[in-house]
């Protein structure tokens, strides 16, 4: 009998269905931090976002570019900070100029920021995007990692990817139904 469970093959999940993780579970503390900053600027709840659901995806693809780029990177904390203005300013204005050629609207304007380009992006968020790179890399993603490795470990593999799956496929619905909502033909 010990035999036999010698011979089963402890299964996890590949890096991509990591990565789909970590994007889901990121975009979800981006929709809590962005409906948070409403509430304390406004006083009121303000659905926040592009999607019907509770998503920022902008902070997933962060997140998982964040990944992506620091993986392995230790230490360096000025050289995680350059590469994190730049990048994530970057990603910022790219976001920003697609979603309003595709959509026709602007979700966020920093015209009124100073050494903004052309209210896409700013020195000021570019600093936070730096700054937000070193705690995310050093801190954040290493705690959630921790974390989300421990409840995986509890959950068995089949549920694991039907879970993931599952929730992928429900955030590509709302982003197909979400799109309808805004294209302006």
């Amino acid at each position: 009998m010990e035999e036999s469970l010698a011979l089963v093959e402890y299964k996890k999940l590949s890096t991509k269905e990591k990565l789909v993780l970590y994007f889901l579970i990121y975009s979800f503390i981006g929709w809590v931090l962005e409906t948070f900053y409403g509430f304390l600027v406004l006083g009121h709840f303000v659905k926040r976002g592009f999607l019907f659901g509770p998503i920022c995806p902008i902070y997933g693809f962060g997140a998982v570019i964040f990944i992506l780029i620091f993986d392995g990177l230790k230490g360096h904390n000025m050289k995680k900070f350059l590469i994190s203005m730049i990048v994530f300013s970057i990603f910022e204005f790219a976001a920003s100029w697609i979603l309003e050629m595709v959509f026709h609207l602007r979700w966020w304007d920093y015209s009124d920021a100073m050494f903004n380009i052309q209210g896409r992006i700013c020195l000021s968020f570019s600093i936070v995007w730096g700054i937000a790179g070193v705690i995310f890399s050093n801190f954040l993603h290493p705690f959630i990692k921790r974390k989300t490795e421990k409840l995986l470990e509890r959950i068995a593999f089949p549920i694991q990817r039907m879970t993931i799956y599952t929730l992928a496929s429900v955030l590509i619905i709302d982003f197909v139904l979400s799109s309808i909502k805004y294209i302006r033909l």
